[in-house]
């Protein structure tokens, strides 16, 4: 029980530090302001993080909160291929519609430059864990080749994405990003069908 508090405590500082950096930006945000939204204390907040800089490494568990509650609604029938298209334009959509380009290009460079951890590659993450199931779900029901291993597909898979964001980074998100990942992932996504 104390676990799972502490993670509710956790996710909430994390769910408030992000509702604030996209509404007013994160030079904008003071710690202050995350521990009064996130109803928590600063004790609580300096617990779980150096300060507002620490924060910048848990966009990867907002993502995998959206994962895990699209991987409840997603219908099992749905063919593997079409699991994979919408976890991404759902989640596509949510960077769209709440993550501020500025704070996605922020994480991404830190992951670039960072000599600790690379929280956007840790394989023990819902994300990959999803991944490797519908992957394997894939290859066992023939829907996907099995010339390459199960997680071979999914560090293919993970690496088109990271691209895609990537990309529109660099290009100022002066494209949809759910759109034109709509128009990408199918052709990227062909290579893991059998024959």
């Amino acid at each position: 029980m104390a676990r799972k508090s502490a993670r509710n405590t956790r996710g909430k500082i994390v769910s408030a530090a992000w509702k604030l950096f996209y509404e007013q930006g994160y030079e904008h945000t003071t710690v202050e302001e995350i521990i009064d939204l996130s109803r928590t204390s600063k004790g609580s907040f300096y617990h779980y993080f150096d300060g507002k800089d620490a924060l910048l490494s848990t966009l990867s568990d907002l993502f995998d909160e959206k994962y895990e509650a699209l991987r409840e609604t997603m219908d099992p029938a749905m063919p593997a291929m079409e699991q994979l298209l919408f976890l991404n334009s759902e989640l596509f959509g949510m960077i769209e519609d709440s993550v501020s380009l500025e704070l996605l290009s922020r994480l991404l460079s830190t992951q670039l430059v960072t000599s600790g951890e690379k929280h956007l590659l840790d394989h023990k993450r819902t994300y990959y864990r999803l991944l490797r199931r519908i992957i394997a779900d894939g290859q066992s029901s023939g829907q996907f080749s099995s010339k390459r291993s199960v997680n071979e597909l999914v560090k293919l898979y993970a690496l088109c994405e990271r691209a895609l964001l990537y990309d529109w980074c660099l290009c100022g998100g002066e494209y949809n990003l759910r759109d034109y990942a709509a128009q990408v992932l199918p052709h990227f996504l062909s290579g893991f069908l059998p024959g």
